[in-house]
């Protein structure tokens, strides 16, 4: 791997890394110290490494130069952090162990998902503090600018000092009081990737896969591996294996009647049902393991009455545990499926979601082929709401497929 592209590579991988086992050693209140360290240590490989060469062990040496800096900056503020000798002597024996690091990250997660914070803040942070990803990613992403995102975590950030300054804090309470808000920040990054409005498809992915990524973090503690975060893993499995065939060649979104299934991951199907099956043994049922059953389903391509039978009735379970217009717009097309246009349009209008342009391009399905006019109205309303270039070559392509077929 050349420079240009090992630097970025491992600064996603590692940066959330270090900056959580600084933070971990310093406290919460001193994350912008931390991330100061990591910053500066990727500055110094990108000014050393063209020139000196690649490090035989290029994480290594981050950690060691990470370490050094951290030493350096206690000696010169001994006096600002008020340490005494002894206080110095334990940070200069920081290290980045496997074991601590995994330790720091789970820690890490707990103390951004404070239940008091918004959820765009959770999120932001996340990508910030433990994903790597940069304030212009992050703009990107949500569809914003910088100055609104540097804006939104120095708040963040702000909330956080005031309200928690160690890591070591984070106990069996906190875990159990703040797992509905970790788990939520988990889910709405892997979405904010999924269903992105975003034109960066790398970015699309990367948040998906740094979702997917925290995820496998709670599932390595006993504290944490609940049958929750099983499913929220297999959920994000299943949907993930179709991510390559959401999208065309030329950018465009690829709905699900007309995705290549050859382009489906078959191992993150495979890891996605283990997951399922593993987080079945319990007497209670998340929105998790409702969502990640009917993603499976969406993994098996062939269409059957049972398949759409099966997804029809998660739906409706679903919509009983938490009103959602995107989950009852899916399951009108479930019964599309199983009943047919009239019964579908009968529900549909019962939707009224007039904003939402996939309303319109499901509607515009339904009456396809008695009403070809209609279909067509609903199509232009439909590319008169989409956002971004994907949704509206999608819609465009539907429009000349029906002026095609008239």
């Amino acid at each position: 791997m050349i420079n240009n592209e090992l630097i970025p590579h491992l600064f996603r991988q590692e940066y959330g890394k270090m900056t959580a086992v600084l933070c971990h050693q310093f406290g919460l209140d001193q994350i912008g110290l931390a991330e100061d360290i990591v910053s500066d240590t990727f500055s110094d490989a990108l000014e050393s490494w063209p020139h000196r060469g690649i490090p035989a062990n290029p994480t290594a040496w981050l950690y060691r130069v990470a370490k050094n800096k951290t030493i350096n900056i206690l000696k010169r503020r001994q006096l600002e952090f008020n340490l005494y000798n002894q206080q110095l002597s334990d940070f200069s024996k920081i290290e980045f162990s496997e074991e601590l690091i995994a330790d720091s990250q789970l820690r890490m997660i707990f103390a951004i998902c404070h239940p008091e914070l918004p959820n765009e803040a959770r999120i932001a942070l996340a990508l910030k503090v433990l994903c790597g990803f940069g304030v212009e990613e992050i703009a990107n992403a949500f569809l914003t600018t910088k100055d609104v995102i540097n804006k939104r975590l120095y708040r963040t950030k702000k909330y956080l000092r005031a309200h928690q300054t160690d890591l070591d804090t984070i106990d069996q309470y906190d875990i159990k009081r703040r797992m509905d808000s970790v788990l939520t920040t988990i889910y709405l990054l892997f979405n904010e990737g999924y269903y992105s409005e975003s034109n960066d498809s790398i970015v699309r992915k990367d948040l998906c896969l740094e979702a997917l990524r925290l995820g496998y973090i709670l599932s390595t503690s006993e504290d944490t591996n609940s049958n929750e975060v099983k499913a929220l893993i297999a959920l994000m499995c299943f949907h993930s294996s179709r991510l390559e065939a959401r999208m065309g060649a030329c950018g465009q979104v690829v709905l699900y009647d007309d995705q290549d299934s050859e382009l489906w991951d078959q191992d993150l199907i495979a890891k996605g049902v283990e997951y399922l099956n593993r987080s079945s043994n319990g007497d209670s049922i998340s929105k998790y393991h409702l969502e990640a059953n009917i993603a499976y389903w969406h993994t098996v391509k062939e269409d059957s009455e049972e398949k759409w039978k099966y997804i029809l009735t998660m739906y409706d379970l679903l919509l009983l545990k938490e009103k959602s217009s995107v989950a009852a717009l899916n399951r009108t097309y479930a019964v599309y499926k199983l009943g047919g246009e009239e019964a579908a349009a009968k529900d549909a209008y019962k939707l009224n979601l007039y904003q939402n342009q996939y309303y319109y391009v499901l509607l515009a399905e339904l009456h396809s082929q008695k009403d070809k006019q209609k279909s067509m109205n609903y199509l232009e309303t439909a590319y008169n709401l989409a956002k971004t270039e994907p949704e509206k070559n999608l819609i465009h392509s539907k429009i000349s497929q029906l002026a095609y077929a008239c």
